[in-house]
């Protein structure tokens, strides 16, 4: 069929992609023919089973290949590769497909140092566990619907909320969401259209790329720095793409953990402001943040500014609770698109979060969390910097490090290496925009506590 070359800069798995597309345009395999099952290639080329899922995801993406569930990869008719060839380059999404995959279907992995949620006993579980058992005793109708724009009582304290950050809005600027997630992709499909502009931070949100990719926008790199953004740059690229929006995470960001200043945000919302783009801001990790600190949104007002955040990350990650604030008008329109893709949010597990925020233990819990956090963020960043690995920031807050190591030329064979271990990494090509290798890898403080990880990257790094 091909060999594959194991001393070779270029990544096995691009050398099994390119392999098999020489093979396919040179008529070596035709339209409808099996590929190799994933274990019998491994097994013959001596290479991992996380390599030719890998491979394989690319060459479906790209559209030489099909997967047929129980059936396995086949090739793809000439036409349907054609019409893909011609899509631009840069949409396909399926890197964050797979990290998601084997975040939510490999729940045996047993460490997920890569993952981006707070180990189960970080959460106010308690909280969540009387909250139940206070609405199970209200004897609440769970008939219908609930409101569209999500229960009022939890929407009146999400406003109480954002007063507190110095945000003046009202309970009808407030849209509750199954998470940030939603929220996000609510924005992005009433904004964005096929062929638009549209920046992002870079490195970014992963399944924000992804979820913009697929609406065919033309992603746009905001390169973050350690102090948040690349002015030189992000001037430069505001004035040569003209964007109709900028999806920015400028506190504690994912992945690279760092946090925008004050001096940066009022530049932004002057750029914002004289080439007249929208700014949404991604504030999920605020409730992890020691310091009160100015947003866009409270410097801007909500004129051009949709603030997002979620209860997820502390609360619970299931009760999928989110909300996005914006202008009354911008608000009108998305409560509508959420209803027309899902016609409400569920009020059930919106009074779920209601109770917990109003326990009074809930901020007690919020401040041991980020004492907690503070603790495992010296540690971890410290064991890091033993190991050899840069930091790219220091936020001695929030659940993420960034870093990289001068050993390790491509994260991504190397999150394979560790998903055999039972170990989930976070290679950083999945938050870049152009999706290529990168010696970058996201770590979650949280779930670095096993001296598993440590031995695994010692023996990667022979230190």
């Amino acid at each position: 069929m091909f060999s594959l070359d194991h001393h070779s800069s270029t990544p096995l798995v691009l050398q099994v992609v390119e392999g098999f597309r020489q093979l396919i345009d040179d008529g070596g395999l035709r339209a409808g023919a099996k590929l190799p099952s994933i274990r019998q290639f491994a097994h013959a080329h001596g290479i991992s089973v996380y390599t030719v899922v890998d491979a394989y995801d690319r060459l479906v993406a790209q559209g030489y290949a099909v997967s047929r569930p129980h059936s396995g990869f086949f090739v793809r008719r000439r036409a349907d590769t054609a019409q893909v060839e011609q899509a631009p380059a840069g949409q396909y999404s399926f890197d964050a497909m797979w990290y998601m995959q084997r975040i939510f279907e490999n729940r045996a992995l047993r460490l997920k140092p890569g993952c981006g949620w707070l180990p189960g006993d970080w959460l106010f579980s308690e909280g969540v566990r009387r909250s139940l058992r206070a609405l199970a005793a209200e004897d609440a109708d769970l008939g219908g619907y609930g409101e569209p724009k999500g229960y009022l009582p939890l929407r009146q304290l999400v406003r109480d909320l954002l007063t507190e950050h110095e945000v003046a809005a009202t309970a009808e600027q407030v849209l509750l969401t199954q998470g940030s997630t939603q929220a996000m992709d609510l924005v992005a499909r009433q904004l964005v259209r096929p062929g638009d502009a549209v920046l992002v931070d870079d490195p970014g949100y992963a399944n924000l790329l992804s979820a913009l990719r697929f609406l065919g926008a033309r992603l746009v790199g905001a390169p973050r720095t350690p102090q948040g953004y690349d002015f030189d740059l992000l001037d430069e690229r505001v004035r040569t793409h003209r964007p109709k929006v900028f999806f920015t995470h400028p506190r504690l960001q994912s992945p690279t953990a760092s946090t925008a200043q004050v001096g940066h945000l009022y530049r932004l919302l002057q750029l914002a402001e004289k080439y007249d783009f929208v700014v949404v801001e991604n504030d999920i990790y605020a409730d992890l943040d020691p310091e009160p600190r100015p947003t866009l949104a409270s410097l801007d007002q909500l004129r051009r500014v949709v603030y997002i955040s979620s209860f997820s990350k502390t609360i619970s990650p299931n009760i999928r609770v989110g909300y996005l604030a914006a202008h009354s008008d911008l608000l009108e329109e998305l409560a509508r698109l959420k209803m027309i893709s899902g016609l409400t949010s569920s009020e059930f597990t919106e009074r779920l979060a209601y109770g917990a925020l109003l326990d009074g233990r809930w901020r007690k819990h919020t401040k041991s969390l980020r004492d907690r956090l503070a603790v495992a963020q010296q540690r971890v960043a410290s064991q890091l910097l033993d190991l050899g690995f840069e930091l790219f920031a220091e936020p001695k807050a929030g659940m993420l490090l960034w870093a990289r190591h001068p050993r390790i030329a491509d994260s991504t064979e190397l999150a394979y290496k560790a998903a055999e271990q039972d170990i989930l990494l976070g290679p950083g090509h999945l938050f870049t925009i152009d999706l290529q290798p990168t010696p970058w890898l996201r770590f979650n403080v949280a779930h670095c506590q096993d001296e598993a990880l440590l031995a695994f990257l010692r023996s990667q790094l022979g230190a």
